[in-house]
């Protein structure tokens, strides 16, 4: 399987995971009973499983693996992180507040992944502010 082919893959499983995500998330904040049908608890794993999956076999044909490289390795680390917050965020938390807190937490989580991700730099978004300060602009 071709590069490209597994990074659009990729980028569209994080797309969909992370709208899932969200929607969930507002359908916590709202109490809506969709949050409790079996396919919203379903669909996650499935697509989490392909971007995993999708991931790995990015790592494999670029030759960069956590642990070795940095910049994967904050990946993994953020992934774990977001992973945490996500599960307190949606059936965890104690109380609206909590998990909404919990939530936020998870999409910071998730924009640290991207920005790692576009900047390759274990620094992420802070990398790009770091080298627009040092440019004057």
């Amino acid at each position: 399987m071709g590069y490209l082919l597994l990074k659009h893959l990729h980028v569209t499983f994080v797309t969909i995971s992370i709208v899932g995500f969200a929607l969930r998330g507002i359908w916590m904040l709202t109490d809506s009973p969709l949050l409790n049908r079996l396919w919203v608890r379903v669909i996650p794993h499935v697509n989490d499983t392909l971007l995993l999956a999708a991931a790995s076999g990015l790592s494999i044909v670029l030759q960069q693996y956590p642990f070795v490289h940095g910049w994967v390795t904050a990946k993994v680390i953020g992934l774990l992180a977001y992973i945490g917050f996500g599960m307190f965020a949606l059936r965890r938390g104690r109380s609206k507040a909590v998990r909404t807190g919990f939530w936020l937490a998870a999409l910071a989580s998730f924009a640290y992944i991207v920005s790692v991700a576009l900047t390759k730099d274990p620094r992420g978004f802070l990398a790009w502010l770091q080298a627009r300060s040092a440019a004057g602009g």
